[in-house]
């Protein structure tokens, strides 16, 4: 399959409903509107194609942006690659449901998130608190460093309610996230969640969302899910 085929292919795919969630989200066009569950059979017909992802991720439309994180080679991949896909990634769910989950496949992962939490940027910022959450929802509690996590629990308690808006929401889920898939820090998150309490997230165009980490993981406590992981990262 060449990239006019798939282009083609995804165009075939877009629902006009769908298409209208991603605008409302903030996508811009180009987009097809296509639901990323539909993308799985021509990605099983590729495979794993970091040339062909790197195409698909170059065209600026977004549902051939978010394919090319279905079908990206993580491993592959650079520091300097991911920058370069951050900085088109122009709004979340690129930031956070393309860039960070493709970054949260590779060895450099925790390098690279660390860059982009220092950055100061509020996306960069936002996927490299939602690599962690990535991170920690699949991988065992072993790979990571208890005290670095600490100290980032406690980076969160003190500044995320002066965070720019999209890195208050992946702030919060990491304190969810720490909470229910790092064992060793549950007690911490849990009181750290406590600490921050509601966070409010102004959304342009829309009500501002109250996030609560605390409500959240209580529920995974009633559950039964405290040290749940992940099979997968990507679909």
């Amino acid at each position: 399959m060449n990239l006019e085929t798939v282009m083609q292919e995804l165009e075939a795919l877009g629902k006009e409903r769908t298409k209208k969630i991603y605008i409302s989200n903030g996508a811009q066009e180009p987009v097809f509107g296509v639901a990323t569950g539909a993308m799985k059979p021509i990605a099983k017909k590729i495979g794993i194609n970091q040339a062909f992802a790197e195409e698909l991720y170059a065209t600026g439309n977004y549902d051939a942006m978010y394919f090319a994180g279905i079908i990206a080679d993580p491993i592959a991949m650079t520091a300097e690659d991911f920058d370069r896909w951050m900085d088109t990634a122009y709004f979340y769910m690129l930031s956070d449901y393309v860039v960070a989950v493709t970054l949260a496949e590779a060895d450099i992962a925790q390098d690279v998130a660390d860059q982009w939490i220092a950055s100061g940027e509020e996306l960069k910022m936002s996927a490299g608190w939602s690599c962690y959450c990535w991170l920690l929802g699949n991988r065992p509690d072993i790979e990571f460093s208890e005290s670095k996590l600490v100290g980032m629990l406690e980076t969160v308690k003190n500044t995320i309610h002066d965070a720019p808006e999209r890195t208050k929401s992946a702030m919060n889920n990491f304190i969810y996230t720490v909470g229910v898939s790092f064992v060793p820090l549950h007690e911490m998150a849990v009181e750290t969640a406590k600490a921050v309490g509601p966070v409010e997230m102004k959304r342009e165009k829309k009500k501002s969302s109250i996030l609560n980490a605390y409500e959240n993981i209580q529920k995974e406590i009633v559950r039964g899910k405290i040290g749940f992981k992940r099979k997968y990262v990507r679909c």
